[in-house]
């Protein structure tokens, strides 16, 4: 079965996981994807825990079905690799630090100019202009920027996203972005460059509080897991001490969810909880209403209410209960990938598209294919020993 990106050849210059995460969805499409990793420690991502059988949790996730080039990029024998490298490749990711890339002689300009058929792109914190250029950018500090902790946590404190949602965002936009320029590319035969920020990235996600703010002129209240704008949606707790979530959009699941759930009508045509607009403004009143009817309930025979009413709900699952989901288990969502360390499960990409299954290959040992690349780009062996004798490569 062909896949989508066959034949395309994707160098990385990547390191943790905005870039990673770009390349791996490639690689899930059947790209080829060579990671160039510094001889030694490899990407940082690797040494950020163990428990993976023995790999890291992040490296594991962002880099299966790629291969390994463990290449020191500023030694004086690299750009020669480099450069044969790029001039059979599609597609060149990098997420280095501020002005790295053009240290290296890697910047879009001159290789654009080099390799016109090249796709380029760059992930950075905030850009190549603006005060922020020069900035160095990690995860948190972006969401900080952004203003995703002004609006996430309780009343009392923010909290950051409990993932890496600024290098998921700028990650899914270069991918986007990548296929998009492969795409002109077919119909012109041009290149094309790509600049990514995490910034831009996170910011498109925060539109909604964003456009709130600024035409609204007051931010949206932290409200910890409860929607900061329409009630009821969040958490509530039942009976049996379990919290269950739900969420009413408009006046007929309201309806529903008072006659069906509560068991009380009245509060439907209750003024004060009428309209979104007033539910909103006397969300205290309304979630009163409805624990001390939960109060009385099991959480199971909550649940049963809500489905019966055909009320959005869910419940409230940690990881080990989200990796034991029945949902998963029933759409074959977890399979095999093999590793260094001993064969794990990992997680389908979600693509689901049709007459295509997603690569699920190993994920690379550091160096484990600097070898063969070397000979493909028409080094002897010889010649190959002697680069890993200068620190060049690492075999």
């Amino acid at each position: 079965m062909s896949r989508p990106l066959e034949g395309i050849t994707v160098v990385g210059l990547e390191q943790v996981i905005a870039a990673p995460f770009c390349t791996r969805q490639l690689a899930d499409l059947g790209a080829r994807v060579i990671k160039i990793e510094r001889p030694g420690e490899g990407d940082a991502a690797r040494s950020y825990d163990r428990t993976v059988n023995g790999l890291s949790s992040h490296f594991v996730w962002v880099n299966r079905a790629k291969e390994s080039l463990a290449l020191d990029a500023k030694h004086p024998r690299a750009a020669e690799i480099l450069e044969r490298l790029l001039a059979r490749a599609d597609v060149f990711v990098q997420n280095l630090a501020p002005g790295a890339a053009e240290r290296l002689g890697l910047g879009a300009e001159r290789l654009r100019a080099k390799y016109p058929r090249l796709i380029w792109c760059g992930i950075s914190g905030y850009g190549e202009a603006g005060p922020y250029a020069a900035k160095k950018a990690y995860d948190l500090l972006v969401q900080c920027e952004t203003g995703l902790l002004s609006v996430t946590g309780t009343p009392e404190a923010p909290a950051k996203a409990g993932i890496p949602v600024a290098d998921i965002a700028a990650g899914m936009y270069a991918f986007s972005s990548i296929l998009a320029a492969l795409i002109r590319r077919a119909r012109d035969g041009e290149g094309a460059t790509i600049e990514v920020t995490m910034f831009e990235a996170l910011g498109e996600w925060m539109g909604f509080p964003a456009y709130y703010t600024a035409y609204g002129g007051e931010p949206p209240p932290r409200s910890g897991a409860h929607h900061a704008t329409i009630a009821p949606y969040g958490p509530y707790r039942a009976g049996d001490g379990r919290t269950v979530f739900l969420a009413v959009q408009n006046e007929r699941e309201f309806a529903r969810f008072c006659e069906g759930v509560l068991g009380e009508p009245r509060l439907k045509d209750d003024p004060r909880f009428a309209t979104g607009p007033a539910r909103q403004a006397n969300r205290a009143a309304l979630a009163a209403e409805i624990e001390r009817v939960f109060a009385r309930l099991s959480s199971d025979e909550i649940l049963r209410r809500l489905q019966a009413a055909d009320i959005a709900h869910a419940e409230l699952r940690d990881m080990r209960g989200f990796w034991t989901h029945p949902q998963l288990a029933a759409r074959g969502r977890r399979v095999p990938v093999a590793a260094p360390g001993g064969r794990f499960e990992a997680l389908k990409p979600p693509f689901n598209l049709d007459r295509f299954e997603p690569r699920m290959d190993a994920v690379p040992a550091l160096g484990a294919h600097t070898r063969a690349i070397l000979a493909e780009l028409g080094y002897d062996e010889p010649t190959i020993g002697a680069l890993a004798a200068e620190g060049a490569v690492a075999l």
